[in-house]
């Protein structure tokens, strides 16, 4: 087992990822931005280091900061989280130059996943159902419009380097193709460095369901249940909840398999998460593949009584997977609390936190680095927390995350809490009959209710 792991990452999944390590008895080393000096992750960690200005390009995304803070510390191993360099395979080729153990997959297996035409190509060729699209990257604009008419209108074109929604244009009828295509493009390149795109039919109605991965370096693939990310504003997801409320045993166990497939394909190894798209007569479709943790791995943990970050670490030190049938016990639900402003079309909320109040109770899990005093910084990632609650049943499950959220009090900036109060007391949420056009075109946030 390693002796010491340095985190490449911040916040609230930096302290995460240090938590483990201190129960595994492994130490650890933060690093840091100059807006993140007082940040809890630095705080708790064995050791800490500076490794640049606030903007990300220099510090977080910076392989050369990284590997030195690594070297001058002596860490065996890296945790990448997620975002930032977690599915980067230049930055885990570089780790295994240096005899640095990364956390996570191969870079042979980041990069057959992480383009996601060729990760479609591996999914149609090991019977993996996908939606109808192209047959890979298309450029140019003649060939794209026909491959439009061929799959029929609506479409999707997709930045295939891209993710949060930037590269990704919706288009229901052919008069506006053009732009839509020339937009993805030029979106894709600003914010991926490569402008290519793929198109894919556009399955209305949809519900994403993601199935939780692990695979070990012994040629063992499992899954652990699926959660439901249905719940998104502007391809961002705010709420995630496991099981999915439209789940069923035959269900789960085709989804399963055909994630086990997606992972066996590239041989994976480590944590990962095969994203489908459900419609409405419960066919599923390949969506992406995340060679990473995720964000809402907590709810899976919450049903399963497993801890991810210590089944990375596991792997990665080449232990074996624990083979045991999959136990989904209750219902859990997480809240992305971001530093927004709902009010006003949720407009970043940088600033000091006066008041910093965590809900408790039964089964209440607050994942976060923010206390009473710390300054949220406008450089990175609005979420300053995560709510997860726990209970037998949805129902149940549903009423204490109203109460721990009317417990949750944040002061001295603008939060999401207001907004997930009242989404608790949605129709359609409490029903389980939502899909991902939900929050857009059924709940409305009235401000001062």
């Amino acid at each position: 087992m390693f002796k010491k792991i340095l985190i490449a990452n911040r916040g609230e999944i930096a302290l995460r990822v240090i938590r483990t390590c201190k129960e595994m008895g492994i130490k650890t080393v933060a690093v840091y931005s100059t807006a993140d000096a007082n940040s809890l992750h630095v705080r708790f960690a064995d050791e800490a280091v500076c490794i640049g200005p606030p903007v990300s390009k220099e510090s977080y995304l910076k392989i050369q900061r990284i590997m030195a803070a690594a070297e001058i510390t002596n860490a065996e191993a890296i945790h990448p989280g997620y975002g930032f360099l977690a599915e980067n395979a230049e930055f885990s080729r570089i780790c295994q130059e240096h005899n640095i153990k990364f956390i996570g997959p191969s870079p042979e297996m980041i990069s057959a996943m992480g383009d996601k035409s060729t990760a479609k190509a591996h999914m149609i060729k090991y019977g993996v159902p996908v939606v109808p699209g192209s047959d890979g990257n298309i450029s140019d604009l003649n060939e794209a419009q026909k491959v439009a008419e061929e799959i029929g209108y609506p479409v999707i074109i997709k930045a295939t380097a891209g993710g949060g929604g930037r590269g990704m244009r919706i288009v229901k009828q052919a008069a506006d193709f053009k732009r839509a295509f020339d937009g993805a493009r030029n979106e894709a390149g600003s914010a991926f460095g490569n402008p290519e795109v793929y198109i894919e039919k556009f399955i209305e109605e949809p519900r994403h369901v993601e199935i939780q991965i692990l695979g070990d370096r012994h040629g063992y693939v499992t899954h652990l249940g699926e959660r439901d990310c249905s719940l998104q504003r502007r391809h961002q997801k705010i709420l995630e909840e496991a099981p999915s409320p439209v789940m069923d045993p035959e269900l789960r166990e085709k989804m399963g398999q055909a994630a086990i497939r997606a992972a066996e394909t590239v041989n994976y190894e480590g944590a990962g998460t095969v994203e489908f798209l459900l419609d409405k007569n419960k066919d599923f479709y390949f969506m992406e593949m995340n060679t990473r943790i995720q964000v809402e791995h907590p709810v899976t943990e919450e049903v399963t009584n497993a801890d991810l970050i210590k089944n990375q670490i596991e792997i990665a030190a080449g232990l074996p997977l624990e083979r045991k049938p999959l136990k989904i016990r209750g219902h859990s639900i997480e809240c992305r609390i971001n530093a927004e402003d709902p009010e006003f079309n949720f407009r970043p909320s940088a600033g000091k936190i006066t008041v910093f109040h965590l809900p408790g109770g039964h089964s209440v899990r607050v994942d976060t680095h923010a206390y009473s005093g710390y300054v949220v910084p406008p450089n990175y990632d609005s979420m300053i927390a995560k709510l997860i609650v726990s209970a037998p049943s949805r129902k149940e499950a549903i009423a204490r995350m109203k109460r721990a959220l009317e417990e949750f009090v944040i002061e001295g900036i603008k939060t999401t809490i207001p907004y997930h109060i009242q989404l608790m007391d949605s129709p359609g949420f409490v029903k389980g009959e939502f899909t991902t056009d939900y929050l857009e075109k059924h709940f409305k946030f009235e401000p001062n209710k």
